[in-house]
């Protein structure tokens, strides 16, 4: 297993038809999730898409993650949590800023994953919204958003099949609220076989 350290973040490639194994090391920290289709990086994740298509704001075992463009990226083979976010940004330092009262530098997902991402040209303003895996983002009727404490628990994953070649950025989250007040290591490992 590989690990991203704790407020870190990493990209890669993988060949359609691979797996991608997510685990939650310790129980309750987040790992936002975006990617690009190989070829032309100007496809990506889309969260608005994935949402229409599914018909659904949360994904689970079973969904599927779409492009900008309306294809296919990722497949969610095994979820053993079952409770994932696509409604919020990948925090940033103006989370930080107008949210905590943070003014000083701070980690933050977004800043990761721009700085992984560039290696492969893909421009820090490309960098779509995420698939926020184990965050637990609760709503009322009124649309109130409140982010929660994640219920995912040490040895929680999610698996994910990819649908066409990828490049792939991920984080170990560094939001406070989203972790339960505290940060933890991301698991991930890169299968040929399910």
């Amino acid at each position: 297993m590989r690990i991203i350290p704790i407020q870190s973040g990493v990209a890669f490639t993988m060949r359609k038809g691979q797996f991608l194994k997510i685990t939650d090391i310790k129980g309750e920290q987040v790992s936002d999730l975006v990617c690009f289709n190989q070829v032309d990086i100007m496809e990506h994740l889309s969260t608005a898409k994935t949402m229409d298509f599914e018909e659904s704001i949360l994904v689970t075992k079973g969904n599927y993650l779409w492009s900008n463009r309306g294809n296919k990226m990722l497949k969610i083979m095994e979820d053993t949590n079952g409770r994932n976010d696509m409604l919020l940004a990948p925090c940033s330092q103006q989370t930080f800023s107008i949210m905590y009262g943070i003014d000083k530098p701070h980690p933050s997902c977004l800043a990761n994953l721009q700085r992984n991402l560039a290696p492969f040209n893909i421009h820090p303003d490309n960098v779509p919204c995420a698939l926020n895996v184990f965050m637990n983002v609760q709503f009322d009727l009124n649309g109130q958003l409140k982010v929660l404490p994640p219920t995912s628990k040490s040895g929680d994953y999610v698996l994910l099949e990819t649908m066409m070649d990828l490049v792939i950025g991920m984080t170990a989250c560094s939001a406070p609220d989203s972790n339960g007040g505290t940060f933890k290591e991301i698991g991930y490992e890169i299968k040929d076989a399910r």
